[in-house]
């Protein structure tokens, strides 16, 4: 591994947001969703400065590509590299890929986190802004005892197709760190680990103490609010569902320390509504969506 290693790529959905955090801009960033400047979103633009690096598109990133930018170090922690992908980036530069004994894209972010720190020898920071987000869950798990072990499906739809995250994706920890119990039901039923899609037969699974509706576009949000399937849930007709789009979407998918944060500001209050025991409050993200009288 180089030391001080100068012309970073970032290569994982997601590390560009450690990396940042560290005061390293990468050279080249991973495009992942959302069509943001640089590949950067709002909560960590600010750590990017006046640097434009190169933006790659995500769709089998070129070897050519990244060799033209000449790094000295391939950072792809959050990512799904094949052993072939890897090899070949290894003889471009030095490659740090997803940690060992996580499926892909499924490190926790504590583990995706304090790896990037130990790649820059920078432990100490990288602990410190773990341990700093960890104490918020913390703190709103204690003022939020209803929380504890209470059912979430963190949902979403693709195609008009209605699934959820499984336990060992990102956005299921989240919740789990704020005291939610994923259903053991998701895992058992997924195919390739961190998602698990639903039929008609099998969408009860989905009716848990509260449903949060993650969508990345306006197509996708109305799939949700218009499917009879959304329709006949629980969750719907005693307003136990948040809506989560957009800018909070992206947060909540990157689970960096920054996006956390951001996360965490928007959402709990959303979910306090949401599981206050009383079918006629109206969270807020669910009206604004028409998906609540």
């Amino acid at each position: 591994m180089p030391r001080d290693p100068q012309r970073v790529i970032s290569l994982g959905v997601s590390d560009q947001d450690d990396l940042l955090a560290l005061g390293v801009v990468p050279v080249g960033i991973l495009d992942w969703f959302g069509d943001q400047p640089f590949a950067v979103w709002p909560w960590a633009r600010d750590l990017l400065g006046d640097a434009e690096p190169l933006v790659i598109p995500s769709a089998e990133p070129s070897p050519e590509l990244i060799a033209g930018l000449q790094p000295d170090l391939i950072v792809a922690v959050s990512s799904g590299l094949t052993k072939q992908q890897y090899e070949t980036l290894s003889k471009i530069a030095p490659t740090v890929a997803s940690p060992p004994g996580h499926d892909d894209w499924s490190a926790p972010w504590q583990v995706r986190t304090r790896l990037i720190g130990e790649i820059f020898d920078r432990s100490d920071e990288t602990n410190a802004m773990v341990a700093q987000v960890e104490g918020r869950f913390a703190e709103i798990r204690i003022g939020n005892p209803a929380f504890e072990d209470a059912t979430a499906a963190v949902a979403f739809s693709i195609n008009g197709q209605l699934g959820a995250y499984t336990s060992a994706d990102v956005r299921a920890q989240i919740m789990e760190s704020l005291g939610f119990a994923t259903p053991s039901a998701f895992g058992e039923l997924a195919s390739n680990g961190f998602w698990v899609p639903f039929s008609e037969e099998r969408i009860d699974l989905l009716d848990t103490d509260v449903v949060l509706w993650l969508t990345t576009d306006a197509t996708a949000l109305e799939a949700v609010v218009e499917s009879p399937l959304r329709r006949g849930l629980g969750a719907a007709t005693e307003g136990r569902e948040v809506f989560i789009s957009g800018e909070l979407s992206g947060a909540f998918s990157f689970a960096s320390p920054l996006s956390i944060n951001f996360v965490l500001d928007e959402i709990t209050p959303e979910l306090q509504l949401a599981i206050d025991g009383d079918p006629t409050t109206v969270v807020p993200s669910a009206k604004a969506v028409g998906a609540a009288d």
